[in-house]
């Protein structure tokens, strides 16, 4: 399984604020996930369409699914601009709640999503807390890349997710 966030990965929110990073286009949505304050003004999203490309690609050797935030609203908002069929996602149980061991507080679910089953996992907010707890507890292989949340997702971490899965 390929886990894909949104936010850091996919969308490079923390690139300088009216600076667009190279390939990216703009994109102003309203997820019902967010609250109510949030849902006021129109979220930026900056999306790379031919990560899609390179997301399908992989998914001769993966099964993608999202491990975001957005939960099934990737399918609605994000999917559609990079061309991607709609995939499973994780239901987060509780969202932003505590972690054990200083662990980032999605790792515990990414291991009861991925139960025995290999998984490579995308995110911004991994970090080497999340790696040992993850080598500790989970049988099978898995790769934590953490992903720049200021650049997104680029060519090297594409052909190291391919030579991973090879």
């Amino acid at each position: 399984m390929l886990l894909i966030d949104v936010d850091g990965p996919l969308n490079p929110y923390a690139a300088r604020a009216q600076r667009r990073p190279a390939g990216y286009s703009t994109h102003r949505m309203r997820p019902t996930g967010w609250t109510a304050a949030e849902r006021r003004q129109p979220l930026r999203v900056w999306l790379n369409h031919a990560h899609g490309a390179e997301l399908l690609a992989l998914a001769r050797s993966y099964e993608l699914v999202w491990a975001t935030t957005w939960k099934d609203e990737a399918n609605d908002w994000i999917g559609p601009h990079l061309g991607l069929p709609r995939l499973p996602f994780i239901d987060w149980p509780q969202m932003h709640g505590t972690a054990p061991r200083g662990t980032f507080w999605m790792t515990q679910y990414v291991l009861e999503y991925a139960g025995e089953r290999e998984f490579a996992w995308i995110d911004d907010d991994i970090t080497a807390a999340d790696r040992e707890y993850v080598q500790q507890r989970h049988p099978a292989r898995a790769l934590l890349m953490r992903i720049d949340e200021r650049i997104g997702l680029t060519r090297p971490d594409f052909d190291a997710l391919a030579a991973w899965a090879a």
